[in-house]
């Protein structure tokens, strides 16, 4: 018998081992949220993948309790939650989004003058992943990495106005403290501007999440046409005229359709 066949072998051995089948009943489930309706149940997964419902909820509890998987009050059935966004995100910030945003957001930097930025959702919030920081001495700079929540702030607010109602509600219901004395909490305040950022297509904030601080952004959509991350104009709220920020608002709406079309991803018909 030779080295060949006892490696063959033992190839099949531990893809017939429970421990494999196991690891591929979870990667199944997981796949079928990566390409299907953003929520499922039991029932649905069990129908598409032939298993049982028992091993289903027990699949579905251990990817809930890792927080690959979570549910949302009053929603039926399960979605992605906050680790595997995080696993997405940190895909998307080392290659497409990257590669797409960089030169775009260098080039909305040089035409502002102002630092220009770009987020990503990760579960419920959004982290900065890049910036490209002005070059006036006063300036905003973000820090990278660090979590906010989606209601306060313009990068925020793009995200959030765009998600499916009833995640955007479910997010809505939930307490929404204050970053400043600025920041918009009350539901139905903040119900209003999210209605004005869907049909314009850009947020716009002052001294929302930074008391000092302006910004402009707009959305980044996925394949799925659902809101993966925004990008942003930001700096001194003072150099936020009017009449910048009406300028500001043309260019990142601009800048963000031109990083969708190098992204192959593009903006939801309506």
């Amino acid at each position: 018998m030779t080295e060949k066949t006892d490696s063959a072998r033992a190839a099949v051995r531990a893809a017939e081992s429970p421990g494999t089948e196991t690891a591929a009943r979870v990667a199944d489930v997981l796949l079928l949220f990566a390409g299907g309706p953003q929520y499922l149940g039991v029932s649905a997964i069990s129908r598409e993948l032939g298993l049982s419902k028992a091993v289903v909820h027990r699949i579905l509890q251990s990817l809930v309790s890792r927080e690959m998987l979570r549910t949302d009050p009053g929603v039926p059935g399960y979605r992605l939650g906050p680790a595997a966004v995080a696993l997405g995100a940190s895909a998307m910030s080392r290659f497409e989004t990257r590669t797409a945003a960089m030169p775009v957001l260098s080039r909305l930097r040089d035409a502002t003058g102002e630092t220009t930025t770009l987020s990503g959702l990760v579960g419920e919030e959004r982290v900065y992943l890049a910036q490209f920081e002005s070059p006036h001495e006063v300036k905003m700079t973000v820090d990278l990495g660090v979590r906010f929540p989606l209601h306060a702030g313009s990068s925020g607010k793009a995200i959030l106005a765009f998600l499916p109602e009833a995640r955007r509600e479910a997010l809505l219901a939930r307490p929404l403290p204050p970053l400043t004395e600025r920041t918009v909490t009350d539901t139905g305040a903040l119900r209003a501007e999210l209605a004005e950022i869907l049909r314009m297509g850009v947020a716009v904030s002052a001294g929302e999440r930074r008391s000092d601080a302006g910004s402009v952004a707009a959305p980044l959509f996925g394949p799925d046409g659902e809101p993966h991350g925004s990008i942003s104009v930001c700096g001194p709220r003072h150099r936020f005229t009017p009449e910048r920020v009406e300028l500001w608002r043309g260019l990142v709406l601009a800048a963000s359709e031109e990083i969708g079309r190098s992204w192959t991803w593009s903006r939801p018909a309506g």
